[in-house]
Order: structure tokens, then sequence, then C-alpha cells
């Protein structure tokens, strides 16, 4: 409540001669929340990023090198001590919504934010951008055994069953760290994602890096939070690459290197989301994110099941399904 009286009092030295309300617009995974500042017939969001938890500076300098490129959020005023920010608001349609009540808009949707990710994908120069490196990229993977195997599933892994998990995270950083480096939003999926125009409008961007070039393509077509039949993906996957091509990005010129890549950034991402959902459910109380497992589960183990490097992991999901499964049938409870 001090942190929303702070807010409110911000937003009224901002506009001195004018009433507003203040509503919930949304939240994420982080500390953040978003409110929708109603004045009159013009809406604005305000952004509430608590210091020390969370920094504004990213996503100001995120949406100025964005601006012109990609249709995001305008900065209108900033506090930046405080962790305040009031933004154009994109509206309230996401493509999670959207794509639910009207599954047919699916080609029409994925046609535009794969345009926007090409358009993203050839800004340059991008000094001074964090680079998504060997370091970043296996903190994420380790967020798997320690968040969801330690923690959600209550297994601890053997010394082979270590040996496996390791083996297997060396050759997924071998095939991330080879890939050609672009901007990523790290973000790009259909929660992030409104319907605009001009559209997609894109959010939740400050933790950009500079990183392997399928890790956002992989993030839309391997959505947690919603799901398609592989042709789609596949089908959507191929128009990417097409338009990466024509565009003069790094992409191989043979498509299956690059779905091969594509897929192995998956299995990074579907690793590290596993970590992220159990840490999300069980230090932040945000429980509705065991939910979404299944999904992510699903992804990593079809892409597991069509490389032979990947089977031993295979193997090991196995392994620790079976004693999950086992713990369950004698009532073993979280």
């Amino acid at each position: 409540m001090k942190r929303l009286q702070l807010l409110e009092n911000w937003i009224a030295q901002q506009f001195p001669e004018k009433s507003f309300t203040l509503q919930p617009a949304s939240a994420d995974a982080s500390f953040r929340r978003y409110y929708r500042v109603t004045l009159g017939d013009e809406t604005l969001i305000a952004m509430d990023a608590p210091p020390p938890h969370e920094d504004c500076a990213p996503f100001v300098q995120v949406a100025q090198l964005l601006a012109g490129t990609a249709h995001v959020p305008v900065v209108q005023a900033s506090d930046m001590k405080r962790g305040f920010l009031l933004l154009s608001d994109l509206g309230d349609l996401t493509y999670l919504q959207a794509l639910t009540d009207r599954p047919e808009n699916a080609k029409a949707l994925y046609a535009d934010a794969t345009r926007a990710l090409i358009d993203m994908q050839l800004i340059v120069p991008l000094d001074g951008m964090p680079v998504y490196d060997e370091n970043l990229l296996r903190y994420e993977l380790n967020l798997f055994p320690e968040w969801y195997v330690a923690r959600h599933l209550q297994i601890d892994l053997t010394a082979n069953q270590k040996t496996v998990l390791e083996q297997t995270f060396g050759r997924i950083l071998q095939n991330n760290l080879s890939q050609p480096r672009v901007f990523v939003h790290r973000d790009y999926h259909s929660r992030n994602l409104m319907v605009t125009t001009p559209n997609p409008g894109i959010l939740d961007f400050q933790d950009a890096v500079l990183g392997p070039i399928t890790y956002d393509l992989v993030s839309l077509l391997k959505d947690a939070y919603i799901c398609w039949d592989e042709t789609h993906i596949l089908d959507w996957a191929i128009r990417y690459w097409e338009g990466a091509r024509r565009a003069g990005l790094s992409v191989s010129s043979d498509f299956g290197n690059f779905y091969r890549d594509f897929e192995w950034m998956g299995v990074q991402r579907h690793i590290k989301v596993l970590g992220i959902f159990a840490r999300l459910a069980y230090r932040d109380g945000k429980q509705s994110y065991l939910n979404d497992m299944p999904l992510v589960m699903t992804y990593l183990r079809k892409a597991c099941e069509r490389y032979q490097e990947l089977r031993p992991f295979l193997k090991l999901l196995d392994e620790l399904d079976n004693n999950e499964s086992s713990d369950e049938r004698v009532g073993y409870t979280f």
C-alpha cells in the first residue's frame, strides 16, 4: 500500500491540473507491477519497479534502442530513483487472449510477430548490450537441478545422473554459443505481444541481450502458454527462415541445420523455464506457473527424442518421472 500511495502521489505531480483513476493492468513474473492510468479520454500505463529488486534503467535504454524499429511503449515520465515510469498504453489485448478467442487469426498474427522479430534482429550496432554468454546460459540451465529437480520433485540426483546432466549441458551450450548473435528480447511470447496498430506491440523487453539468433523464435513458436501443432510450428519457422535470409541475417543456408539450432536452443530454454516456473512457485508463491510445466516438458521431451546426443538426458527425464510417480503412489506430498 505504501508503494501504491507513493505512485499515486507521483502521478498527481505529473498532472497537477487533472484528476485520474488508477486500476491494476497486469503483473509479471518479477516484482514489477503495472497500472492503467485514466485521465479523461487518455490512458497511460504506470510501471512500479521497486528498488532494490528492479531497475528501470534497462527498460528505458532498450525502449530507446527499439524506438523507430518496433512498436514499443514510449516513456512519458520517469522517477528512476523510486522506480516509477509512465508509459504510452498499447491496450489490453494480448496475443494470448486474441489467439485463444480467435485461433483462426494465428497465421496473420504470427506473420506480424515474425516480421517484427526480424526487424529487431537487424538492429546494429549493439555496443554495450549484455551478452548471452556461457556464464548466463549455464546459470539458467542450473535452475533446473536446483529448483525443478531438488525443490519441485524433491529428488537428489545420483552421481551418474549429475554426470549425464553436465554432459548434456555441455552439448547444449556448444550449440547455443556457436549460433550468430543478434538482439534477443528473451521473452518474446504471447503474453508480451499486444494486438495493436501497427502490430504487434511489444512489452517486457528490459532483459534484452546480444545472443543466439534462434532464441526469440523459440520463445514465440514454442510458447509456454499456448500450444500449436508441430506442423504449424514448422511452417512458421520456415517462413521466418525465408524472411531472415531475404533480410540478410546470418541464418544457415540449409533449413535443416537452422531447424536443428532452433530445437537445441529450445532445449536450453525449456530446461531453464522449468527451473524458473518452480522458483516462481516455491520462492515467490506464484503457484499458477506449475500448471504451465506440462507443456514445457512436452516440448523438451519431443526435442530430445529427435537427437541421439540428447537421448541420455531423455532417459534421465524418464528416471525422474518414474521416481515422482513412485513417490505419489505411496502418498508423498510436496
